[in-house]
Order: structure tokens, then sequence, then C-alpha cells
């Protein structure tokens, strides 16, 4: 069989692809108007870290001399820069088209977005006494001309560079120059949207860059000059952590100096806007020494849209998403004993159409149950005001042993998760921080109480992070057991964290680094050889990201078998379905709504007696091979019918449904049946359960 030309999709453009499925909920009209702005701020955010991250990685490669080829799927890294460079800039101005068109749908909402030029005399007043008390202490203004040393920019920061012509006269004045430039850095901590008084039922908000504009003569009250201009720049620097081998240095010294030194890590994409003067734009690059491998994307007016996760509501709760209620989990009560429930039967919440309220309560229960002897729980990332770290810090003070395993290199929470570890210390819990090598990416909890005939052990598995916060907009499922089996597996997971050398045998979790790769390997066989002696087989997975190359051929062997195979993924996704001779046994289908999508679920047909896991891995190589992740087995018949009725629901989403193809279209699902918008129907689905 001849392979056709492209097996794989590579993993940045997919990327790409994914945010354009993020971009496309700022223009859909089923989203309500100002979540539709929001989208766009996390449309900008995701491509903030895209470049911090991905981006760089990549430019590493050229500036190392390499090609990079067997790591990116067949391009070189320098055509994958053009690549993405040229992706990002179609964006860009998508992007900002899809604005105008919010902005107008505002506007006839009786919600108008001004600009300086807008404003009238009313507002005039508001706005200059709101710059003198807000806004002004906060800026910092620097005169750029005679600087020995260009200033070191702030990763992601939005500045306004600003460029004077002074009048004749004025210019004469040796210490000045004709043309002066400036930049001004506008502080995170500043509201970027100011909402001016209403006026006749009319709202207007005005972007806080527009009242520097509207004020530009208060701060440069000393030049005289003829003509004034500031236009927004940003940078963005290279995220990833360079940790040093000074053995004299603590891991947690290691990470914060690694997480200290972003600050003046290499810029990898310079943004400006498009209508800045081109003798501003060329001293600027060669002030920032800007070079060719940089993506240097020309933008709009206002850069950082990321704030716009941030837009006001006004109140206006008929523009928004109706926030809903969580539920309640049948049968398994918040006023009872957690413990006491699990002891008779595993029980799984679906967050955040189910409440996070049971993990808070377990932990809670946990901390004053005289009878708990231990307390060991995997930390990633917590909420800012966690109350599983208070749960936790409440164990301790009880008496119990807690230990908590701690990521310090998960990625943009190293400082906070630096925070709570140095916390944790002071309470006197045990910290473990990880395996050399290794991320600890699992979730997982597990508790020991002493009871009348023995050590009996509970515990939770989840799919995703013990973050209230992220609790309501992440889908995540959430397993409460107290299988013995399952926990002593957990108990050994621990084990390995402290000693990593000695690798422990799993009879029912699926491990990586050790054994994910080769047990799902054997599953996948299993359907294979059911498929070539005519049994039922199929397999059905839901993923934030597919990349593993080995993975997908192994996909690829199965669906030339005659496996049947469906593909829930949120993210990047470099199998390329339906393809005859490779994968035209393959569907795939991405969703993104209103929540985020985030949960690992694993089902092999086994001759119609279904084996299903959830995950905190991806197929991803990092989580194959360099992380330490859990997979656990659904043995309670409940659950499992859960775990598939909830998987069909999305699978046959044809609102938010996207199609992988090899048209790479982002086209929406279009199946002719009865309309169905997966989210709205699994929370419709348990509130009927608890009815039934």
């Amino acid at each position: 069989m001849t392979k056709p030309k492209n097996e794989y999709v590579n993993r940045e453009i997919s990327w790409l692809h994914f945010n354009e499925r993020v971009l496309q909920e700022s223009a859909d009209k089923n989203v309500p108007l100002i979540e539709r702005l929001r989208f766009l701020g996390i449309f900008s955010n995701n491509l903030d870290e895209f470049f911090k991250v991905r981006y760089a990685t990549v430019k590493r490669i050229v500036d190392a001399g390499k090609s990079g080829k067997s790591v990116l799927g067949g391009e070189t890294a320098k055509v994958l820069l053009e690549e993405i460079t040229k992706n990002v800039i179609q964006l860009q101005a998508k992007s900002g088209k899809i604005l105008q068109q919010i902005e107008n749908e505002l506007a006839t909402e009786r919600i108008y977005i001004i600009d300086e030029t807008q404003v009238n005399t009313t507002q005039a007043t508001f706005v200059r006494d709101y710059f003198l008390r807000k806004v002004n202490p906060e800026l910092i203004t620097i005169i750029l001309n005679n600087l020995a040393e260009f200033p070191n920019l702030k990763d992601t920061a939005a500045y306004l560079a600003v460029r004077m012509v002074l009048k004749k006269e004025a210019s004469l004045n040796e210490s000045y120059d004709k043309t002066q430039y400036a930049l001004i850095e506008i502080p995170k901590r500043l509201d970027r949207f100011v909402v001016l008084p209403e006026e006749n039922g009319n709202n207007y908000i005005m972007m806080v860059d527009d009242v520097i504009r509207f004020c530009m003569g208060q701060i440069f009250t000393m030049f005289d000059y003829a003509e004034i201009s500031a236009h927004m720049i940003k940078i963005t620097r290279d995220a990833e952590l360079d940790i040093d081998n000074d053995l004299s240095k603590s891991f947690i010294d290691k990470i914060s100096s690694s997480v200290e030194h972003r600050k003046i890590s290499n810029p990898v994409r310079f943004v400006y806007d498009k209508r800045i003067k081109m003798d501003t734009l060329r001293f600027l690059k060669e002030k920032m020494n800007i070079e060719e491998t940089d993506s240097v994307i020309p933008g709009g007016r206002y850069h950082n849209r990321r704030d716009y996760m941030g837009f006001p509501s006004l109140g206006r709760k008929d523009l928004q998403y109706k926030k809903i209620v969580p539920l309640r989990v049948k049968d398994f009560h918040l006023d009872g004993s957690i413990l006491g429930q699990i002891a008779l039967r595993d029980y799984m919440i679906y967050t955040p159409y189910q409440s996070y309220s049971y993990v808070i309560n377990f932990l809670k229960e946990a901390a004053l149950d005289p009878k708990v002897r231990r307390i060991k729980l995997t930390v990633y990332r917590l909420a800012n005001d966690s109350q599983v770290a208070a749960a936790l810090i409440n164990a301790a003070k009880n008496g119990k042993e807690v230990t908590v395993q701690i990521e310090l290199q998960a990625r943009f929470d190293e400082q906070a998760n630096i925070r709570y570890a140095n916390i944790f210390q002071e309470e006197g819990i045990r910290l473990i921080f990880g395996i050399p090598g290794l991320k600890v990416h699992t979730k997982v909890c597990f508790v020991e109480r002493e009871e009348q005939d023995g050590l009996k052990r509970y515990g939770f598995i989840s799919t995703g992070n013990f973050n209230e916060s992220t609790a309501k907009i992440y889908t995540d499922y959430t397993l409460f057991t107290a299988h013995d089996g399952i926990l002593k597996e957990v108990n050994k997971v621990f084990d390995f964290f402290d000693v990593p050398y000695k690798i422990n045998k799993y009879k029912h979790l699926i491990v990586s680094p050790h054994y994910t790769k080769n047990v799902f390997n054997r599953l996948i066989d299993d359907e294979i050889a059911n498929a070539l002696v005519g049994k039922p087989a199929y397999i059905k997975i839901k993923m934030n990201s597919f990349t593993s190359y080995k993975m997908v051929d192994k996909l690829y062997e199965a669906s030339r078998a005659g496996v049947k195979i469906q593909l829930i993924i949120r993210g990047i996704n470099c199998l390329i379905p339906g393809v005859e001779g490779m994968s035209e046994n393959i569907e795939a289908i991405s969703v993104v709504d209103k929540f985020l999508e985030h949960p690992r679920v694993f089902i092999f047909g086994n001759d119609d007696d279904p084996k299903i896991y959830i995950s905190s891995a991806d197929w991803m190589t990092r989580n194959l091979d360099y992380r330490v992740e859990v997979g656990c087995p659904i043995y309670d018949a409940e659950v499992k019918q859960e775990l598939l009725d909830t998987f069909e629901i999305s699978w046959n989403d044809n609102i938010k449904g996207r199609v992988f193809s090899d048209k790479h279209d982002n086209a929406y699902k279009d199946d002719n049946k009865p309309k169905l918008r997966s989210q709205f129907a699994v929370y419709d689905y348990y509130k009927k359960k608890l009815e039934d």
C-alpha cells in the first residue's frame, strides 16, 4: 500500500487550527455578544502562550543550526517559522474583522466603544479626572533618543510607542532631536476598559490606551511639539525554563531563578500597529535587535486583546451565558459522610455540571476524622485561594501525616506553586518535588483510615487539576473509590516519587512513563484481533491533544484492520482521518463551546464488554514518556454507563462540533440530525437522572 504524501499534521499548525476554532466562537451568533468578546480574548491569550512556548522551541532549533525535520513531522524548523507567521498574520486580520463586527453589534445594544477622537465635553471632564487619579500615577514613560541602552520590555506587556515632531524653534535646542521617541508602559494592574458615565440609556466604554492618548499633552508638557502620535507595540519572550545544574541550590531556588530569567529571555514575536510611521518602526526594530527568525506581525490599533476576557458586563445578563447551578450526584449526599458512601460503591462527578464540593468535602472530612492516619495528594495547579490547600493544612494541624507531591514546573504556575510549597512546609506538610527529568502531571488522592478490621483506603482519581476555580469552566471527571486494588497502586505511585529507581508493577492502573504506551498498544491490538475474526471492534477516545506519531500509526493500523474509531480531540490533532487505505475507519471531531473540554476518556469495545479508563494523560510524547501520569479503570457499572452516555452526547454535537479532515477547514458537523449542543445536553442528562 502506498501511503499518502502527508501522514500527519504538524503539531504547531494543528494548534493554530485549534485556536481558529476558538476564534470561530467569537464570530458565532449562537454565543452571547459579550461572551464573543471574551472568546476573542481567549484566542489572543492562547496565541501569546503559543509564541512563548511552541514558537520559542522551534526558534531554538533554528538558532542551534539544526533542521528539526525528525521532530517536526517532516518540515524544517525555518520553513515552519515562516508558515506559522503567515498563518498568524491571517488569523490576526480575521480577528480584527470579527472585533469590528462585534463592536457594530454592541452599538445596536446601545454599548459604544469610543476612542479619544469621539469624546464629548461631558466625557472629557470625566476622562481627564480619571487619567489624573487612576492612570497617570501608574504610568512609566521613557524618552528613548539619548538612552545608551534600550529598556528591557516586559513579556506581553502593552506599550505605546510615542513619536513627537518638535516645532522648528524647539528643535533648534541642542538637547533635542527634531523627532523624539518615547515608550509608555501600560501596567497590567490598570483596568483596560474604562466605563464612562451612562448617557440617555447609552453605555460608553473607552480603552485605557485611548484615555492616555486623549491626555498625552499632560504627560509631555516639557516638549513643544507640532505633532504627536502613539501606536501600540508588544513583544513576546521565550518562556521555556532553563534550569541550571548548580548542586548547591535547592530545587525551589533553581525554579525561582529560571522563572526570574524569563524577564530577560530572548524575544520571539514583535507585534506593532500597522499604522505606525515607518521611521518609528525602523528605530524600534534596530534598538530592540529584532532578528530574522523573530515573528514580526503587523496588527491593529490595540494589542493584548486577551484583556477582552475581562470585558465589563455592564449588568447585561442577556448578553452573557446564563450561569448554571452545579448539580448534586444522584444518591451521593453532600450532607453525609463522603468516606462512608464511597465505602459502599464508586461515584463519579463531572464538573462543572456537577458540584466540586464533593472533592472539598472529602478532604475536609479526612482532615477532621480522628481515624484517618494519612493523606497523600498530587498538586499541579491550585486555585489562588485554595480550599484544597486549606483542607490539607487543616489535616496537618489535626495530626494527620500529610504528603503533597507538588509540581514546581507547572508552566506559568511556577511562582504560585513555589508560594504554596513554602506555606505547606511551614505547616508541617511533607513535600515531594518530583523526579529529575519527569513532570508529575497525575491527579490522585490517597487516604488511609484505621478501621475495626484494619486499614481501609479511600481516594479519588481525576482527569483535571484539584482547582475549584477552573472546575467552574473546565469539564473533568473525578472518580471516588474505595477499591483496594486501585488504591494500593495509587500508593505505589507515591512510593515511586520517593524511590524512582524502583519500577513498580500495576494490575489496575496505567502509569506513565513506564507502561502507558505498551498498555494502550495492547488494548488496540485486542481490537485489531477482534476485527480480524469478525467480532465487534471499536475504539472511542476523548482527549485534549493527540501528537504522538507512534500512537497515530497504531490507530492507522487499527483502521486498516477494520476497527471503527471515534476521536473527540479539543486541541492539537496530528492524525488525518478518513483517508482511504490509511484511516478510512477513523472519524474525528473537536468540540469548542462555553466550557473548556478537558477530560481524557478511553473506551475499548472488548467484544461488546467495554473496557473504560479515565486518565490525566493525552496521547502526546511528553505525557507518554516524560511525565508521571495515571490512567484508572472504571469498574462500577453505573459509572461506566455515564461515561458511555456522555461520550455519545459529545459525539453527536452538531452545533459546536467541528470535523477534522484533510481539508483542515474547521467545518461544523452537519449530519441532518436534530440539533444537539453537547454541553447543554450533558447538563440536562444529569438533571434528568436526578428526576428519575
